[in-house]
């Protein structure tokens, strides 16, 4: 492709991001504006990337489910504050990421097992939920290389980390998310976030150190 077809493809790029960016902040104000059908458009759109987020985060699909739930219904109670100040995608996972914060806060707090995952072949068929759960673990082949043995270390190692250095650590290299759009969605800076970052870091090189 010459330097011609190259901007004009860039052209076209950048005009339909324009367009997909006014068409859904029409869509928001419609939903502002009691419109359910856009309300829902909008779910439709960021429901696989909140269900994503809450899965990696606290690594159960009936936790999941449930921060789901919440995570919509503090978007529909509050969608009428959004005030365009910066993208709905950043909004909504800002407040995904307060609801599974808070979540991991309780859970840090009470210091309550996980239920146990359900023998093989109990229950019924798997949910979109737990098929979730098993995409992640194709998504992440390096703790799949590892082996469920070592897998069980890294998540005991999570679970020693505070809340908020847990949230930070995943958001980096499980969502693939930059440190300041960590820092836009926990309304913190930059700078704390990369602090942060390290001190979990460190934390999680301590205890796995040793085990091979």
């Amino acid at each position: 492709m010459n330097a011609m077809g190259m901007s004009a493809t860039l052209e076209r790029a950048a005009a339909q991001r324009a367009v997909q960016k006014t068409d859904e902040q029409l869509l928001v104000r419609q939903a502002q504006a009691g419109n359910r059908p856009a309300f829902e458009e909008l779910v439709r759109r960021y429901d696989r990337d909140v269900l994503r987020l809450a899965l990696n985060l606290v690594r159960g699909s009936e936790d999941a489910r449930d921060l789901y739930q919440e995570i919509f219904l503090r978007v529909y109670r509050n969608l009428a504050r959004f005030r365009f100040e910066c993208s709905f995608y950043t909004w909504i996972y800002r407040i995904a990421t307060n609801v599974c914060l808070d979540h991991l806060r309780r859970k840090n707090t009470r210091k309550e097992e996980q239920a146990p995952q359900p023998l093989e072949g109990e229950g019924t068929a798997p949910d979109f939920f737990d098929q979730q759960v098993e995409q992640r673990s194709a998504a992440n082949p390096e703790r799949h290389l590892l082996g469920q043995e070592l897998g069980k270390h890294i998540d005991a190692a999570l679970d020693g980390l505070s809340p908020r250095e847990r949230m930070v650590f995943e958001l980096k290299h499980y969502e693939g998310l930059r440190l300041r759009a960590i820092g836009d969605m926990l309304g913190t800076s930059e700078e704390t976030v990369k602090n942060s970052l390290f001190r979990a870091t460190r934390k999680l090189r301590a205890s796995l150190d040793g085990i091979r």
